[in-house]
């Protein structure tokens, strides 16, 4: 890869705790092939050292404006910059950027940076919740950047709740989606708008042992979720049985059967601006749940399984709408006639849009590629071609986003 087709990637590391978790942040940019340069604030070297982030960018890691100043760093580095990260971002840096305080090279860093700039947030619970933090989140929000929900998990000491930074995975995967969106990053269009995504895939018990599932693997809801996020949405993931990292800077909610992920749908979509149903939602349960093992009896055939309907989420959604202007978005896995059923479904549930796929044992269901066709209620066809879910996720939202009402 030549130099100057890599992207510029600046990473702040605040001075918390959670700055020895940079550094594996920093070797997934460079192994990546992202040209970074690490820029530790002085609290952030009493963590980690100043050795630790040259020797893992292949570049100096300074925190001084004084240092090479014929380079004029203070104002060259935001320039060129493809992107700007802050993982940790403490509360004091929050502050500092919120109310453009440059007393080192981050915040320097932070002013002259015309590209999208994230923050990932780590700090105890009680400051994260304090009054202060939550009216610099919402101002550097205001202003175009990605302020991603800190974790929930534990914190330094004996400490758990809200606060801790989100794994570094699940940050490089959010800020590669950033930077897959280019210029148009640095306003994200879902900022301020609360999405809900079902994921996974539903299992109904039949007895302690055994249950009806699907073969939902759950990820395209999860790259629904993760481009939302780096979109500048609040993300709500209500995801059923999947074993996939929770995104970084989503709320996760866990749900096994239909009736547990309506439960937590309808709780999530009453102040949801949109909601897609990503989930593969089993249409039938078990009648009758054996409380024992069901046992082989000798030579005798097993009785037959009743099977009674599940609730149709996807239909009350879209028939009741928890707030006006809320939009609603199904998905329809099909085996034949895919878009024809997929029509029928479309008119069928009521709902703004309806994703249509051709699922199968090889196809759709596990892959990290999806091929669909969007449907809109208004008459509006978008194929989406054969490609990562993350292409269909961005192509969605698109759609999404030109149809929510303004304000």
């Amino acid at each position: 890869m030549e130099e100057r087709a890599r992207p510029r990637v600046v990473l702040g590391v605040g001075g918390g705790i959670a700055a020895y978790k940079a550094c594996e942040l920093l070797r997934r940019f460079v192994e990546s092939g992202h040209e970074v340069r690490a820029v530790p604030t002085d609290s952030a070297l009493h963590f980690v050292g100043e050795a630790t982030w040259s020797a893992l960018s292949g570049r100096p890691a300074t925190t001084e404006v004084w240092e090479h100043v014929e380079d004029v760093p203070h104002v060259r580095i935001g320039q060129t910059a493809d992107l700007v990260v802050v993982a940790p971002a403490t509360a004091d840096l929050l502050a500092k950027a919120a109310h453009g305080l440059a007393d080192d090279l981050l915040t320097n860093t932070l002013l002259t940076a015309r590209c999208p700039v994230v923050f990932a947030p780590a700090m105890h619970t009680e400051m994260w919740e304090h009054p202060a933090t939550r009216e610099n989140v919402a101002t550097l929000r205001r202003r175009g950047a990605v302020v991603i929900e800190p974790a929930v998990g534990r914190l330094t000491g004996v400490d758990t709740g809200k606060g801790r930074l989100p794994e570094p995975g699940e940050i490089y995967e959010l800020c590669r989606r950033v930077l897959a969106r280019g210029p148009e990053a640095a306003e994200p269009d879902l900022a301020g708008r609360h999405v809900v995504v079902s994921a996974g895939g539903t299992r109904e018990p039949l007895d302690p042992v055994r249950y009806l599932g699907n073969r939902s693997s759950g990820k395209q809801g999860y790259a629904l979720a993760r481009t939302a996020a780096a979109r500048g949405a609040r993300v709500t993931l209500v995801a059923a049985n999947s074993v996939l990292p929770d995104p970084a800077g989503v709320d996760v909610v866990h749900a096994g059967t239909a009736v547990q992920l309506r439960e937590a749908v309808l709780k999530a979509a009453a102040d949801a601006d949109a909601v897609v149903m990503a989930a593969a939602v089993a249409d039938f349960r078990p009648a009758v749940y054996a409380e024992g093992k069901i046992k082989k009896e000798g030579d005798r055939e097993p009785e037959p399984v009743a099977l009674t309907r599940n609730p149709d989420i996807l239909a009350e959604l879209a028939g009741t709408r928890a707030r006006p202007g809320q939009l609603v978005v199904g998905f329809a896995a099909e085996t034949h006639n895919v878009l024809a059923n997929g029509r029928a479904k479309l008119a069928r549930k009521g709902c703004d849009l309806l994703v249509v796929n051709e699922v199968g044992e090889r196809k759709t269901f596990g892959s990290a590629e999806n091929e669909a066709v969007i449907l809109a209620a208004d008459g509006g066809e978008t194929p989406v071609p054969y490609g990562p879910k993350e292409a269909l996720a961005d192509t969605l939202w698109d759609l999404v986003v030109r149809r929510i009402p303004k304000g």
